[in-house]
């Protein structure tokens, strides 16, 4: 495999990994939560909370291989970390990889 199509598989998968964690996040604290709290429905959160853990660990597993196969830098690798733990934070920082190389998306 090429090094120009092992770039372009870490930068899909990645990106891919990163869209789906951020929404689990986002279903999580504005859908599942109001749910449990406002409407006494606590399985919301049991199941859309579960899916996001493993999407989560799936998303830090991810930014090392991905950070090393696109050559990130060690600041740039701390924040992909950062993001995974803000609302809209994953979606921000796909948004400035995508900014910073479009050639790659």
């Amino acid at each position: 495999m090429s090094e120009a199509s092992e770039i372009n598989k870490w930068s899909k998968r990645f990106r891919i990994i990163s869209l789906v964690e951020g929404i689990s996040f986002l279903l999580l604290l504005f859908i599942a939560m109001p749910l449990k709290y406002i409407f006494d429905f606590p399985l919301a959160v049991k199941y859309v909370g579960w899916a996001h853990g493993i999407l989560f660990m799936l998303y830090l597993g991810v930014v090392v291989p991905t950070a090393l196969s696109l050559k990130w830098t060690y600041r740039m690798t701390f924040f992909a970390f950062v993001a995974s733990v803000f609302p809209f934070g994953p979606f921000i920082f796909e948004s400035y990889l995508h900014r910073k190389s479009p050639s790659e998306s």
